[in-house]
């Protein structure tokens, strides 16, 4: 879920999952997805159901790329996407 409505917790939001993975992502520039799964179930309550959501969100804003040699995600920043 993308908009939330007054029934949504504000930590159980894609919003929210994402905004964690990639303050995560820039901290480290390159992390496993498995690692990052892992991060998403143990900081949010549903974590690993809102996970895929997330990383397709920052996939789609451009932000990060997925290296399936290394099954790794990388931050890429706003601008080196393109």
């Amino acid at each position: 879920m993308l908009r939330p409505t007054k029934h949504s917790h504000p930590d159980r939001t894609v919003i929210n999952v994402s905004l964690l993975l990639l303050a995560r992502l820039k901290s480290r520039r390159l992390d496993d997805y498995d690692n990052l799964r892992k991060y998403a179930k143990k900081t949010v309550s549903g974590g690993d159901v809102l996970f895929l959501p997330a990383l397709n969100f920052l996939y789609l804003m451009g932000l990060i790329d997925y290296r399936p040699k290394t099954d790794a995600v990388e931050y890429v920043g706003p601008n080196e996407a393109f």
